[in-house]
């Protein structure tokens, strides 16, 4: 089984050090990898991200992350991701990477994702250049997602998780205003998953919402967000997949 801790939005400024240390201390005794879905600093600034930096280092466990919006505010994603690897996190935007532990490989892929609403009710590749834009920028984002995915798959991973920060489905959102949904994820994030494929989804953002959800396709998903989740990080399993289970299925059907 694997044991995927996660979390997001902690929201980590200048006075918050050493405020998760403790708790992600523990986790080699209970995880074998720690995602962060974004919304790790409070403004984007390179200061903020050395105090996640910090709260990460050395671990004892692999370290994957995406961005979020609080992270992009002061315009300098790039500085915060520096930082952050630094540190030994693997920071995804767009592709995807692979981690072992225990034996099992761990195929991960991240996008911060954008808005624009769900099926529906979502906004359109149309009119004004700006609105075009914001759609394409979030396409843009869950063909990285899918593109990550699909490689993953062909590398034969143990499991394989879509971390983000938007969210891929409406569901985790119950609990936040119904006017601020297209703000809060895009459908296109769940095509993406359920395309590719995955065992997991996980994202955060959404500090209102709920933490079970599903794609069409039947992937599960989950909102981490603290606020959310209430603690520190939660744990999640998967089964491990059996490769020749599954070739021997596919041999069979092909007869």
């Amino acid at each position: 089984m694997i044991r995927i801790a996660a979390v997001g939005d902690i929201h980590l400024g200048p006075d918050d050090q050493g405020l998760l240390r403790p708790a992600f201390e523990t986790l080699p005794e209970c995880a074998d990898l720690l995602l962060l879905a974004g919304d790790l600093t409070r403004h984007g600034t390179p200061e903020e991200a050395r105090v996640v930096a910090r709260e990460i280092e050395d671990l004892g466990v692999p370290v994957v992350a995406v961005l979020g919006n609080h992270d992009h505010h002061d315009d300098r994603p790039d500085e915060v991701t520096a930082v952050l690897r630094d540190a030994g996190a693997h920071v995804l935007e767009g592709q995807g990477t692979v981690v072992t532990s225990g034996g099992a490989r761990i195929g991960v892929a991240g996008t911060k994702g954008f808005g624009g609403g769900f099926v529906g009710r979502c906004a359109g590749e149309f009119g004004e250049p700006v609105m075009k834009e914001f759609v394409r920028y979030s396409r843009r984002c869950a063909d990285g997602l899918r593109t990550s995915l699909e490689q993953l798959g062909e590398e034969g991973c143990d499991a394989r998780i879509a971390l983000t920060h938007f969210s891929p489905v409406p569901d985790t959102l119950a609990g936040e205003p119904l006017e601020i949904y297209p703000f809060l994820g895009s459908y296109l994030l769940a095509e993406a998953i359920d395309t590719a494929g995955a065992d997991l989804a996980v994202h955060g953002h959404a500090h209102a919402g709920t933490e079970h959800g599903m794609t069409s396709g039947g992937v599960r998903v989950r909102n981490v967000a603290q606020p959310v989740i209430g603690r520190a990080f939660h744990i999640y399993h998967l089964p491990v997949r059996d490769h020749a289970a599954t070739k021997a299925a596919a041999a069979h059907a092909a007869r």
